[in-house]
């Protein structure tokens, strides 16, 4: 008999089964707020970038209102916290909760993997979820993480719904590139955005994550956390990795050389080397991006714009021709070092 496939995201450290949050203390404090007030809104779009607690505060909301569903009864806290021993925490943090329906990409068991997509019926699910009573007479409320990954059908179910919503029902859409997000939609939610954490705040959440979800070295743990721009999820990516090694390399040296460029590059040989490659890849472009944001202002980032051009339009070539990654890097490497001399 076939193993089970397990959910790749049901893991210890899951935003469901947090117990503090870092950072975002105006977010909360404005969630809050709106509860207490007696008027709170159902929907709400939770953004900023992958990574940074958009559904850590998404699940702490939705367990507080669980909790504390009176407006009355949220007057007598000043934070969103709830204590682990209590009776809706314990429920959200084993996904059990029947007031709470979470809406994202299924599990394909026949595949082994999960979906590429949150799928129409995905979102559906919704329709009769809201239709029950929720238990207490409280909130009914889904979580939808993230919605850059409904597709057309499943958003137009989602909107059906946010366009008349049920009474005591709140949605908590996360939302890493709200733009890309159907305007009707948008317009519909209160917008709730959020910023990157600092250094100190990432090397934080990471410290209080489960045990064994990071395994560093101080040292390792601070230069994942500089490298993340602010997200612990994606510095518990870069943790270990070598492309954010080779990245760092590249940013002690204070001149790329060819020679320095290859040696750079040799880490991503072979069909192994791919995850560490995007992750350098990824690193790189943003840097160059921030690079040239900052001489732009400074009345010179017109060598550094057009090299962040080139060197994405070179990598989409590479991954379409299937090219040496090793030549892309090094090819991406000196024509940064030309604009760098440029600007």
């Amino acid at each position: 008999m076939a193993e089970e496939f397990s959910d790749p995201r049901d893991v210890a450290w899951h935003p469901r089964r947090a117990v503090n949050l870092v950072g975002h203390r105006a977010a909360e404090a404005h969630l809050l707020q709106a509860h207490q007030s007696g008027r709170l809104h159902h929907a709400w779009l939770i953004s900023g970038p992958r990574g940074i607690g958009k559904a850590t505060l998404a699940y702490r909301f939705a367990r507080f209102l669980l909790n504390a569903p009176g407006a009355e009864q949220a007057r007598a806290h000043n934070s969103l916290h709830v204590a682990p021993e209590a009776k809706a925490f314990h429920l959200v943090a084993s996904a059990a909760h029947p007031d709470l329906l979470v809406i994202e990409r299924a599990v394909d068991a026949r595949n082994r993997r999960l979906k590429t997509e949150i799928a129409v019926d995905d979102a559906r699910l919704a329709q009769g979820f809201f239709g029950q009573t929720a238990g207490a007479g409280g909130w009914r409320i889904a979580i939808v993480d993230p919605a850059d990954e409904l597709n057309a059908a499943s958003a137009n179910a989602l909107l059906k719904l946010i366009e008349e919503p049920p009474k005591r029902s709140i949605f908590l859409i996360v939302c890493h590139q709200p733009g890309r997000l159907l305007r009707t939609i948008r317009s519909r939610c209160l917008h709730l955005p959020l910023e990157p954490l600092s250094a100190a705040e990432t090397v934080e959440v990471l410290r209080g994550l489960a045990p064994g979800a990071v395994e560093a070295e101080e040292g390792a743990l601070r230069q994942a956390a500089d490298l993340s721009r602010g997200s612990p999820g994606r510095a518990m990516e870069l943790i270990g990795s070598k492309g954010a090694a080779a990245f760092a390399e590249f940013l002690r040296r204070s001149k790329i050389s060819p020679a320095t460029a290859v040696e750079i590059a040799a880490v991503f040989s072979g069909r192994e080397a791919a995850e560490d490659y995007y992750i350098f890849i990824d690193l790189l472009l943003g840097w160059v991006g921030e690079q040239a944001r900052a001489a732009a202002f400074a009345g010179r980032g017109e060598a550094l714009a057009a090299a962040h051009d080139d060197i994405n339009s070179s990598l989409r070539q590479a991954d379409a021709l299937n090219l040496d990654r090793r030549q892309t890097v090094t090819d991406a490497l000196m024509r940064l070092e030309e604009a760098l001399k440029a600007s």
